[in-house]
């Protein structure tokens, strides 16, 4: 395996997939009843069978999360046993079998170790992008739970998810589609609620916006989150997020609950009617891939709303922003043992 860094523009990077050398694999069938030997594989694709669940009935699961290069050269990763914890909360609701926790970060550490030349170095803005998958594999054309699984980890270098980066965009509330029903699994990462969502970003695109803003499939009156992550908005000293069942869970906005606690900042996490809007001085979306959005705009029927300035962040999604990012990157002291180092 190489250590030398890849060749590659890190400073330009966009959120896009580059090959590495690695992905990782293990498999679980319903004889062995376990996990195999997680092995690494320089193949990038998958065989899997025409009959499999997943392609029939959707019961796959994935997660999401980052490794960087700190300022005093370590290679780390970004709370993954919490990504384990949610990981084995949608493999529950959609009966797919457990990763042990202790499992899923030692295969996180060796896939990312593997791909150690493809984590962009300190400073680039950067990031390796690790994406875990759950896969229901075998044969089961019947509507039911699939006789085996995959448990895949692929890895790829990334620049910010938005082009710009941390400045703010504009958002369109969506009201003629829902990414997630009242009892359904908004509140797991499969790939479902995502294709659920393709339609209302198709819309808000074409509407020249760059994220859709999702109201609750109940009422369709309350705040949901956003089509790419978590909704939240700065009021006063007050950092408010929605409570609603059927939004992601979000690793993110739980780390930035905690750094907003931190700074002696109240945590409302309640619900939000869509007009309360015009009451909030700052609003950002918030998940893995940027960490907070700022939100300039958001659009709701006929009426504007409107958070600070076009051009730049506001004051107190800036400090959130700039104090997570730099525990990320070694930057500020990790307090709270969010970092895992990779050897």
């Amino acid at each position: 395996m190489q250590s030398t860094k890849a060749d590659l523009d890190w400073g330009n990077l966009s959120f896009a997939y580059v090959q590495t050398d690695y992905n990782l694999r293990s498999h679980f069938t319903s004889s062995s009843k376990s996990w195999s030997t997680p092995e690494l594989s320089s193949e990038v694709t998958v065989p899997i069978h025409i009959a499999a669940p997943s392609l029939h009935y959707g019961q796959q699961a994935f997660e999401g999360l980052k490794a960087f290069t700190t300022r005093d050269g370590r290679v780390v990763v970004f709370r993954p046993d919490e990504n384990s914890k949610r990981m084995n909360f949608t493999a529950d609701r959609i009966i797919m079998p457990r990763i042990p926790e202790e499992m899923f970060i030692d295969c996180v550490k060796k896939v990312v170790s593997a791909n150690r030349r493809f984590v962009p170095p300190y400073g680039t803005g950067a990031s390796l992008y690790i994406r875990p998958l759950l896969v229901g594999m075998g044969a089961k054309v019947g509507l039911g739970p699939a006789p085996d699984y995959m448990f895949l980890i692929l890895v790829t270098p990334v620049g910010p998810y938005y082009k710009g980066g941390f400045k703010p965009v504009e958002s369109l509330v969506v009201e003629n589609y829902d990414r997630a029903a009242p009892h359904g699994v908004g509140d797991c990462k499969v790939g479902g609620n995502y294709a659920a969502g393709l339609p209302g970003s198709e819309f808000v695109h074409e509407k020249g916006y760059a994220v859709g803003l999702y109201v609750d499939p109940k009422e369709h009156k309350y705040i949901d989150e956003f089509s790419t992550s978590n909704f939240i908005a700065i009021k006063g000293n007050s950092y408010v997020t929605p409570d609603s069942p059927s939004i992601l869970k979000s690793i993110t906005n739980k780390t930035l609950v905690r750094i907003a606690e931190m700074n002696g900042m109240k945590i409302e996490r309640r619900a939000i009617p869509v007009e309360e809007l015009s009451e909030f001085d700052e609003v950002g979306a918030v998940g893995t891939a940027a960490v907070i959005t700022p939100v300039s705009r958001v659009r709701f029927r006929e009426r504007d709303f409107t958070f600070g300035s076009p051009e730049k962040a506001g004051p107190v999604l800036t400090k959130l922003y700039q104090q997570y990012t730099q525990i990320q990157t070694g930057d500020a002291p990790d307090t709270e043992g969010w970092l895992v180092t990779v050897e």
